[in-house]
């Protein structure tokens, strides 16, 4: 006996889940309904199945093919417009005219005995034989009334609650006999129980209705599909499950990776190949696809997960759909009865609330709280750019189809036959995205320079000696799973404002340049980097001094690309070094706060103990130094600021100095006292680095330990920094505490509020309000700033829902008084 599978339906009620995927592919405990159904009638003995197709016919069949992988025969009938229940059936009369067969709808979850049902069809010798059930809202089916003999007597469609008189539903499922189809015309729409049915038992044809026990649940709506999910895990339902249950009703498929401190309270399903971290706790009902990744301190109830999400950290989902390849950020909450469509990206610390609908291929803004469906709308994001160039987490926001896009959009801003220069750092993540930006910058006709492993100050002069720009892979500094993609300039800087929105335009248009064959571009690995870049260095700045001071220095190379400059730069200024931490250790890209503050008391340890002038040490990527005076002492990093701000201006009596305007004004007191002026830029590198190529700039710092040697480059370089300091101190012969003695306490405070997109306008509106007649500095936010000279700066962050606030008093009280002032101007006006 054959089957037909009903497997055309739209699925109507279940969008946005069924907008991209037909109904009987929604998975239920991670395989497809009418999987499912396939498996339910082979275990039955029907192998030989015809399914019936017509909405997103082709995903259907691309799934599930000639059935081979299922052990059965399954063969296809397209509709090329809806025919209804018995039309479409009708459609396959080719196939079924020779015997009995059984037709059962493939979005309909069930484990009926089917080969009972089939008894029964025979031995009634009925030509069609109806499977019923009893429910107990009957009003969504059906209604079928039989005799004590099975004989069904009446039919009724979807009643209202008056007409209802019985709980005995037609589930779809029917055995009939090839002479049906002399009751079906061809080609029009026609429906069994509306129109089929009713002629037969006018006709007194033999229809028996059989009660089958067992479970049936009609997947047609957001909650019966939630609850279809929850009774495959109870084990209401008898499916078969792929995985192992590795404790009482919780299912681990193959290759899932769950942390042994994960919180699971079963029944719960994990598909094959997620990751579950520590910290993260999954409650009852909740199911989990296939290469779902969960995050620390993510908490999941009731939740259907379905293939490929991201479920960032600290986010909250209850009782909601999450579609295949959405991502979820970091504390968003999704509430219940919500869906969230296929490909969306739901934006950190965003609430969707209860039975909102966001349909596929939708940005939900960082820090949005969404109350109505989201449908037609769709945002991308403002802007590509954030303060690190495009960043993004590692193959969730920053894949290799996005690289291979943003490099095409690149390349399409220069022009045909430029040379760009590519770099990385040591990471596994940035070697293999750097490979498709390679790839893409070829394939626009873009000439390439790479130089491989490097660190980011040799990058960027590497960049300026005759490239049109650079791209630069790299670990987001403290955040080991993200990336950032650094897009420089033809004088190795970051891209300007003006250059950003330029490449945001042709990439949102998706207007790429293709090159023709004999335009690939051509990729060149330039040698002796290294070399070209310590000769520039030390004909540049001023050594004079060095090799007579006798100094002795520890440089930790914190296992990253700085280390690779050192060997020739130190042997060439003939100091006594001791090189902590030289060599590359790719599973160590960046660092925490925690690891570098341990580093950095470590460096203490053996600066002391060797008795050194001064130890210093480098970020992963060299562009960034941190020092540790004679005694062993940290100098923090706003502190190392002015510390060689006294050194150069002392040395040099005249010029400016660029600082971000969150800078401490003790700064002012130092570069004035030595006859210096201080310039004060927004807190964007690419404003210092515009400062720092000015004529008569002598220096510029951010206070991160990021340093500007004028002479050298007008952007952050930490080996440049590092021999001016050496020159500095072996020319005025002080220690680096005695120059950090005479140099004013600072009291400078600062706090992050969060800030939903929507008010952000606002906040600064109020904040200039609240300043009244005191001086405001616009430079970058707004600066108040007070009669006795404290101030508070207040500055939107530009990539995330933040406001950044500084203050600085004469004491940490009256900083901290400042700081909660204009903190709760800034609360305020967000709520």
């Amino acid at each position: 006996m054959k089957a037909v599978v009903m497997a055309g339906g739209e699925g109507t009620r279940l969008r946005p889940m069924t907008s991209s995927m037909p109904k009987p592919l929604l998975p239920v405990a991670n395989r497809p309904i009418m999987e499912h159904v396939l498996r339910l009638l082979k275990r039955h003995g029907l192998s030989e199945t015809v399914v019936t197709v017509q909405f997103l016919a082709s995903l259907v069949k691309n799934y599930f093919g000639d059935g081979e992988e299922l052990g059965m025969e399954l063969t296809y009938a397209n509709e090329e417009k809806p025919l209804g229940t018995a039309g479409s059936v009708k459609n396959a009369e080719e196939a079924l005219k020779d015997d009995a067969f059984v037709v059962i709808s493939g979005d309909a979850l069930t484990d009926f005995d089917l080969t009972d049902l089939i008894r029964f069809h025979k031995e009634k010798g009925a030509l069609v034989t109806v499977c019923l059930t009893r429910v107990p809202n009957p009003l969504e089916f059906g209604i079928t009334i039989v005799d004590e003999e099975g004989k069904v007597e009446r039919f009724l469609e979807k009643p209202t609650w008056g007409q209802v008189f019985s709980d005995t539903v037609n589930t779809g499922i029917y055995v009939m006999e090839p002479e049906v189809f002399d009751y079906v015309d061809a080609d029009v729409s026609v429906d069994w129980s509306s129109d089929v049915f009713p002629q037969l038992m006018k006709e007194g044809r033999p229809i028996y209705g059989y009660v089958a026990e067992g479970y049936w649940e009609d997947v047609g709506t957001h909650e019966s599909y939630v609850k279809a999910q929850a009774d495959v895990l109870e084990g209401k339902v008898e499916v078969e499950m792929d995985g192992f249950e590795i404790s009482p009703g919780v299912w681990v498929a193959e290759g899932a990776e769950v942390s042994p401190d994960a919180v699971l309270r079963g029944p719960l399903y994990i598909g094959d190949y997620a990751k579950i971290e520590a910290g993260v706790e999954i409650r009852e009902h909740t199911v989990i696809g296939s290469n779902v990744v969960v995050k620390s301190g993510a908490f999941l109830h009731r939740a259907v997960v379905h293939d490929n999400v991201y479920i960032g950290p600290h986010s909250n989902l209850r009782g909601c759909v999450i579609g295949k390849n959405t991502d979820i950020m970091r504390a968003a909450r999704i509430e219940d009865g919500a869906v969230i469509g296929d490909e969306c990206l739901v934006g950190e610390e965003s609430i969707v609330q209860g039975n909102v609908r966001v349909y596929p291929f939708k940005t939900i803004e960082a820090g949005a709280f969404v109350n109505t469906s989201v449908i037609w709308e769709s945002r991308g994001q403002a802007h590509l750019f954030g303060a690190r160039g495009v960043s993004g987490i590692l193959n969730v926001e920053i894949t290799p189809e996005l690289v291979v896009r943003l490099a095409g959009a690149y390349a399409t801003t220069l022009k045909k036959g430029a040379i760009v220069t590519t770099a990385r750092d040591h990471s596994r993540g940035a070697r293999a995205l750097k490979r498709a930006v390679i790839s893409a910058l070829q394939a626009s006709a873009i000439n390439v320079r790479d130089l491989e492993n490097v660190p980011l100050p040799v990058a960027r002069q590497q960049t300026a000696r005759g490239s049109a720009g650079g791209i630069v892979l790299r670990t987001s500094p403290g955040v080991p799973d993200s990336v950032d993609i650094m897009f420089l300039d033809e004088r190795g800087a970051d891209l300007s404002l003006q250059q950003q929105r330029k490449l945001d335009r042709v990439y949102a248009r998706q207007e790429y340049r293709r090159a023709f064959p004999g335009e690939i571009g051509d990729l060149q690995f330039p040698g002796s980097v290294f070399d070209a870049y310590t000769g520039s260095l030390l004909r540049r700045v001023d050594t004079t001094g060095i090799a007579d001071a006798g100094l002795k220095v520890v440089v930790d190379a914190t296992n990253g690309s700085a280390g690779l400059v050192m060997p020739s730069l130190l042997g060439r200024l003939g100091v006594d070094a001791l090189t902590i931490n030289p060599g590359l250790d790719e599973s160590r890209p960046t660092e925490s706060a925690e690891s570098r503050r341990a580093g950095l008391v470590r460096l203490g340890e053996i600066v002391a103990s060797a008795r050194a002038a001064f130890g210093v040490r480098f970020d992963p990527v060299g562009e960034r130094i941190s020092l540790v005076d004679e005694r062993g002492r940290i100098i923090e990093d706003d502190r190392a600021l002015l510390v060689m701000l006294d050194l150069v201006a002392a040395e040099k009596r005249s010029g400016k100095v660029a600082l971000p305007v969150t800078t401490t004004r003790v700064a002012e007191q130092v570069a004035a006292y030595h006859g210096t002026q201080v310039e004060w830029t927004t807190t964007s590198p690419d404003d210092l680095t515009r400062v720092g190529r000015a004529e008569n700039t002598i220096f510029g710092g951010d206070g991160r330990g990021g340093f500007i040697v004028p002479e050298f480059s007008s952007v952050f370089d930490g080996s440049a920094a590092f021999v001016q300091l050496l020159g500095l101190v072996a020319r005025t012969q002080l220690t680096l505490s005695q120059i950090d003695a005479r140099i004013p306490r600072a009291h400078v405070l600062k706090r992050d509020v969060p800030t939903p997109w929507a008010v952000k306008g606002l906040v600064m509106r109020r904040v200039v309000e609240a300043a009244g007649d005191r001086q405001v500095d616009t430079t970058d936010g707004v600066r108040v700033v007070e009669a006795d000279g404290r101030w508070a700066l207040v500055l939107p962050d530009p990539a995330e829902a933040v406001t950044h606030l500084w203050a600085e008093g004469p004491d940490d009280a009256s900083a901290q008084a400042l700081l909660d002032e204009w903190a709760a101007v800034v609360d305020g006006a967000g709520h």
